[in-house]
């Protein structure tokens, strides 16, 4: 997979606000960074290789983790969200 970093806003659409386009555009990195996450991989490993990220920069970590928590968020509680809005061919934007 091969996002361009221009693609990846520093922090991902809180946890329980509506589904979005982004998060549209951003299903297969949020698919990764949870394999990535249930494989144990380091956050810098999966920051530089699924979002090429440095992982040196600080930011690097908070954008790494607000998407994880995005993933979490949508194949949890915002799964009837999802289903319903990627169904319909609409998303709010992000």
């Amino acid at each position: 997979m091969r996002i361009k970093m221009s693609e990846v806003m520093d922090v991902a659409p809180g946890v329980g606000t509506s589904v979005t386009d982004y998060d549209r555009r951003h299903l297969a990195l949020y698919a990764a960074l949870l394999d990535a996450d249930a494989a144990q991989t380091c956050w810098r490993e999966a920051a530089a290789t699924l979002m090429h990220l440095d992982p040196s920069n600080e930011k690097a970590e908070v954008c790494w983790k607000s998407h994880l928590e995005r993933a979490r968020w949508i194949v949890g509680d915002g799964l009837a969200d999802a289903v319903a809005m990627f169904g319909s061919g609409s998303a709010s934007s992000a």
